[in-house]
């Protein structure tokens, strides 16, 4: 399964962000986060962008380490 999972949850541990707040604020049931996160399904395309916003909204930060895990950027 997918990059976008592994990202997501590296980031929401990181961070210290509950799938429930990710949910809440991207509006769809936490259920959806677990699966990812999980990777028991991938997120679509423009999910991944709506996880990167939901996340600018709680963490600037967490944001751009989720894009940065997400493309195998190092940080420089």
């Amino acid at each position: 399964m997918g990059k976008a999972g592994q990202a997501l949850k590296q980031v929401l541990e990181s961070y210290g962000i509950s799938q429930n707040r990710v949910a809440v604020t991207m509006g769809i049931r936490r259920s959806n986060v677990n699966r990812w996160v999980n990777e028991m399904a991938d997120p679509a395309a423009d999910a991944v962008l709506e996880i990167r916003d939901a996340l600018e909204k709680i963490d600037p930060d967490a944001a751009e380490e989720f894009i940065r895990l997400y493309l195998g950027r190092s940080t420089q």
